[in-house]
């Protein structure tokens, strides 16, 4: 018979983290453990973590819903089909902690040349918003440690100056060299995001996640329809849990892309649902993890690495604690590795 038991951390971001939701400090992730009482020394371990502003799940019900669920675990598939979709990231994290135990608790899913240490995954450098200044700074330390793609904050400098990083950074690197991918997190209004996008469009941008605010689809559909910047959905797909929602949703909208985060869409099987949508409708996906410690960002990896396509991901973000778990990931020239030499510290889980 199964048993489960969950622990709260409060994970402390090296540097604040902005965004255009405001910046952050600190955020919280609930690790739920599982074994089976005749092995009680083999557990598995998934993660539920809350970004505050964005992920669904309600916090102030998490505790009590985790004990709950924890109580009942032998019923998680009654409790994944009647109130998965209200705590998708409590769906991921027992999807993860049940695939964990299964595999012998070892944080290994699966023999892979990426669990082997043999393969990484192309990751791209993440730049978080922040003066001119600072945005620059960062874009140069992550061209300097080897990535070629990398991914901008967008929509809490004045637009010119955004404009102006990008220009500097067009200036110094030309399409071939350096990859941009900008993410607005819903910061531009309808009335103006048209022209952001034409503008934005002379800096030779791969793609703009969700350049206006999730539920709207018929405006996204026809921003999509006219912009020069091939647009990926991204908080337009959280708590869209139905097949037929979603079909709909991606039919509207015609987005380019989409991205996967499986803590707010409520795991990796839903994660694949949606990217089985989007190859039928011949549009492009990557998987982005949302803040997990490495717990989370291990298994979204190892999902990531059996399941996407050979394009840059947008994982990698296990760097931005001061207190997260040692883990065997490590990222080395753009690219995010499974070094099996390294272990596991999760001491503070005990």
């Amino acid at each position: 018979m199964y048993k489960a038991t969950y622990k709260h951390i409060q994970f402390q971001f090296i540097k604040p983290a902005g965004t255009s939701r405001g910046v952050l400090l600190h955020k919280s992730s609930w690790f739920i453990q599982v074994w089976d009482e005749q092995n009680p020394h083999i557990q598995g371990i998934g993660e539920c973590s809350l970004i505050p502003g964005l992920s669904p799940d309600p916090q102030e019900l998490i505790e009590n819903e985790l004990q709950d669920l924890c109580r009942s675990i032998q019923s998680f598939s009654v409790w994944k089909e009647a109130r998965g979709h209200l705590f998708p990231a409590i769906q991921f994290a027992m999807e993860t902690a049940l695939a964990d135990l299964a595999a012998g608790g070892r944080k290994v899913f699966g023999k892979t040349a990426f669990s082997r240490g043999q393969q990484g995954i192309p990751i791209n450098g993440l730049i978080w918003m922040g003066s001119r200044q600072e945005m620059q700074q960062q874009i140069a330390s992550k061209i300097e440690a080897g990535f070629s793609t990398i991914k901008i904050k967008v929509g809490a400098l004045e637009f010119d100056q955004e404009c102006e990083l990008l220009k500097y950074i067009r200036k110094e690197f030309c399409t071939y060299t350096i990859e941009i991918r900008l993410d607005a997190n819903g910061a531009f209004l309808p009335v103006e995001a048209a022209e952001k996008l034409q503008r934005l469009s002379e800096f030779l941008i791969h793609s703009i996640e969700q350049p206006i605010k999730a539920g709207q689809p018929e405006t996204m559909a026809a921003l999509c329809a006219e912009s020069p910047i091939p647009i990926a959905l991204d908080e337009e797909l959280i708590g869209i849990t139905h097949p037929a929602d979603r079909l709909k949703l991606l039919e509207t909208v015609q987005p380019r892309f989409i991205i996967l985060k499986p803590s707010l869409l409520g795991g990796l099987e839903a994660s694949l649902q949606w990217a089985q949508l989007a190859q039928n409708l011949n549009m492009g996906w990557w998987v982005t993890s949302a803040l997990e410690s490495n717990i989370g960002l291990n298994a979204i990896a190892q999902w990531t690495f059996d399941n996407a396509p050979s394009i840059h991901q947008g994982l990698g973000t296990g760097q931005l604690f001061v207190n997260n778990f040692d883990s065997p990931l490590e990222i080395y020239q753009g690219q995010l590795f499974h070094n099996p030499q390294k272990n596991w510290n999760l001491n503070a889980l005990q």
